[in-house]
């Protein structure tokens, strides 16, 4: 029973909670013992909480047998990722400069997800401030991918990836700067929310200068095992926050007002894209076509002049945010290498009209894919272009950083553009692997997002965790 608990949706796990056909005591004690066998191997979870969990599930269990109502979210383990604030362990970013960080408060994200009812169960792994697209640091080593221990689980949210993938925990509260929600998940084979800019709420703005590019790329999201759990994280989890000035309401849509068509992007840009993610573009786009939706070619506008952007933007910063004299310790030893063949390769800008302007054109991309999208909600495309690499494959000098934006060159743009994207699984390649999609939608229309993937997860299934190798 214990092995085919953790394999349910969140949904369904707080519905049996509810109706006591299981015990919250039960669900935890599942996910803990997947923890013991697969942790120690896999590196996903930095941090354990399992005496914690079971008391709060303890808890929870009382107040049933009382018969008071429960919220939604009942009794459902959760991970939090390693630069998201949690009280019950220190906020390290993955840096050993924060290994005693400890919050005074839950990050408003974690709030919502414990007065849900769900139980923080770990700490998902991350690099170092999250800036690669893999999942290693010097404070708790590397993740693995449970498929192949010779494939990268993505970044920078690999560890909370891995948690969900293998059952440790049902949901995963991560971010997405330039795709470190989706990589992971497209990597394992799970869903990825990468929601609007503003949607959900993200650190507390105390004092402290926030970025630029952190304002406008960076969002908070959720990593899930179905599309319908991710949705339901959103819902709960979304809506305007005091301490963080670029949350915003929550916006009520209709996806029966959009058009039901498909804009299908095989190869962004046109250079290059893998036969096994293109093969599972195609099975998204035949699940879609059978569900009713309209697909139509299209070529994405200013997405070469967006990727671009995107880069230079974000290396502008982070010479600057993460300058090593401003650093209390050094960053871990790939990240150093990360950042510096990343400033290397895409250019920071070098004057203040440089930098001005290119926020200033961000308005232009974005005015072009909102005309697009008033006609074609909703675009299909790939997270990478390429199949998962070796660990470290985002290493090796400036062709290396240039080769892994490259293949995420869709998945960063719509970080530029501040909108909505879910990754999903469409089955296995060749190599055994997961594949999968994104599926982009109109600012602040996660409603038309999530139809669409729901009509491929009906089609194309999950991918069971019983599949997973490692």
């Amino acid at each position: 029973m214990n092995d085919v608990l953790t394999q349910w949706s969140a949904r369904r796990l707080a519905r049996a909670i509810s109706s006591r056909d299981v015990s919250a005591a039960e669900v935890v004690s599942a996910h803990v013992a997947v923890i013991e066998r697969v942790n120690p191997t896999l590196n996903a979870l930095t941090v354990v909480f399992s005496e914690r969990a079971a008391a709060a599930a303890s808890a929870l269990d009382e107040a049933i047998a009382t018969g008071v109502a429960l919220p939604p979210l009942a009794g459902v383990p959760f991970s939090v990722k390693e630069n998201i604030d949690l009280t019950w362990s220190p906020t390290t970013h993955g840096w050993r400069g924060a290994a005693t960080e400890q919050p005074a408060v839950d990050a408003t994200i974690v709030r919502r997800m414990r007065d849900a009812g769900a139980i923080p169960i770990g700490r998902g792994n991350m690099p170092d401030f999250g800036m690669r697209w893999d999942t290693d640091n010097d404070l708790f080593g590397r993740t693995l991918n449970p498929w192949d221990h010779g494939r990268s689980p993505g970044g920078s949210s690999g560890g909370d990836a891995v948690s969900v993938a293998t059952g440790m925990s049902a949901i995963g509260l991560g971010n997405d700067f330039g795709g470190s929600l989706r990589l992971p998940a497209y990597a394992v084979g799970i869903c990825g929310l990468r929601p609007s800019r503003g949607s959900l709420p993200r650190a507390a703005v105390r004092g402290i200068p926030v970025s630029m590019t952190l304002q406008q790329f960076a969002v908070n999201g959720v990593l899930a095992r179905t599309v319908d759990d991710a949705q339901l994280a959103h819902a709960l989890l979304r809506g305007a926050d005091p301490d963080d000035p670029v949350s915003l309401p929550v916006f009520a849509s209709d996806e029966s007002a959009s058009p039901r068509r498909i804009g299908v992007s095989r190869d962004p840009l046109g250079w290059g894209i893998d036969p096994d993610v293109a093969a599972g573009i195609d099975r998204a786009a035949s699940a879609l076509a059978g569900a009713g939706w309209e697909l139509v070619d299209v070529e994405l506008p200013r997405l070469e002049e967006a990727a671009v952007t995107w880069r230079r933007l974000a290396c502008t910063d982070m010479q600057f945010s993460l300058d090593p004299a401003q650093l209390s310790q050094p960053l871990g030893v790939s990240a150093t290498r990360f950042l510096r063949d990343g400033l290397t390769a895409a250019r920071p800008f070098d004057t203040v009209r440089e930098y001005a302007d290119a926020w200033a054109r961000c308005a232009v991309i974005a005015a072009d894919w909102q005309r697009l999208q008033a006609d074609i909600p909703v675009i299909l495309g790939p997270v990478s272009t390429a199949r998962m690499g070796a660990p470290d494959d985002d290493l090796g000098g400036p062709d290396a950083a240039t080769r892994a934006w490259r293949d995420l060159r869709l998945t960063v743009a719509v970080n530029l553009l501040g909108l909505p994207s879910i990754a999903l699984p469409t089955g296995l390649g060749t190599d055994a692997m997961p594949t999968g999609v994104q599926l982009i939608g109109p600012m602040h229309r996660e409603d038309v997002m999530f139809a669409a993937a729901r009509d491929v997860e009906a089609a194309l299934g999950q991918i069971p965790l019983g599949t997973l190798r490692g």
